[in-house]
């Protein structure tokens, strides 16, 4: 059953078809989800580029013993605005969002992971603004829970890198503002400090999460690190821009 879902995933993504039903037993616990998602990278056998990191909330949260989840982010989904807009493709009849998130780049240091966001700083060689493009060909992936949305690459169809963010201000990620805007209409304000414990505590759950799944750190993958102002549902045609307060902003439109 485990390699039947991934490949029904990997071929929707594949040809950019939806899917009405989930296609099988939707995983219960994080063990299959993540073994799913894992069969499907084998499957692909195409290059990552990072990681996308997703709150769990309760009561899910207590139920599964953890409040985030991960899932892979491809190096050609990687995207820099650089002063352009890019033009991302979303899956037509299936699940589509937007979200402003702090992207942050691993540095692998040698020795113990991380135990608190101090010594998980020192795992980061740069931050920068930037939206997560969250996209699946199955459109309750969001509504069916954390292991169904684990287990469809954890939802994530891009990224999109904005300015980088100062080192001085590393220490004051949660006390910047962060809007998002679609169609020039804001849709929600906040800070990580909403984030559990923000952005490097997401880069501690990733690294912990892909020491226990085997997979090596590889230097320059991003972590899109959670997001910020909340899961902003998108359709095609529409522009998004998430500003973040002092440091500047970043745009995408989702392609007709």
């Amino acid at each position: 059953m485990i390699q039947l879902i991934a490949a029904t995933f990997v071929d929707a993504r594949r040809t950019g078809r939806s899917i009405q039903q989930y296609p099988g037993s939707r995983p219960a616990d994080l063990k299959t989800a993540y073994a799913i998602q894992d069969e499907a990278l084998a499957i692909w056998d195409r290059e990552i580029g990072g990681w996308k990191v997703g709150k769990i909330n309760p009561p899910d949260s207590d139920r599964l013993g953890a409040n985030r989840l991960a899932g892979p982010v491809f190096a050609d989904t990687v995207h820099r605005s650089d002063g352009t807009i890019p033009c991302l493709p979303i899956f037509h009849g299936g699940f589509a969002a937007a979200e402003a998130e702090f992207m942050l780049q691993l540095n692998p240091q040698v020795g113990s992971l991380p135990k608190t966001n101090a010594e998980a700083m020192k795992w980061v060689s740069q931050i920068r603004i930037g939206i997560e493009l969250a996209s699946s060909p199955y459109a309750g992936i969001n509504a069916d829970g954390p292991c169904v949305t684990i287990s469809d690459h954890g939802n994530n169809a891009a990224i999109v890198l904005g300015k980088p963010v100062d080192p001085a201000e590393w220490n004051r990620l949660d006390e910047i503002q962060v809007q998002t805007q679609i169609e020039g209409v804001t849709v929600g304000t906040a800070s990580t400090a909403t984030m559990l414990d923000g952005p490097f505590g997401a880069v501690r759950f990733l690294l912990a999460n892909l020491a226990e799944r085997g997979i090596a750190v590889q230097p320059g993958w991003w972590i899109s690190s959670g997001a910020i102002t909340g899961v902003h549902e998108v359709a095609p045609g529409q522009p998004v821009t998430a500003i973040f307060e002092g440091l500047g902003e970043v745009s995408l439109t989702i392609a007709s």
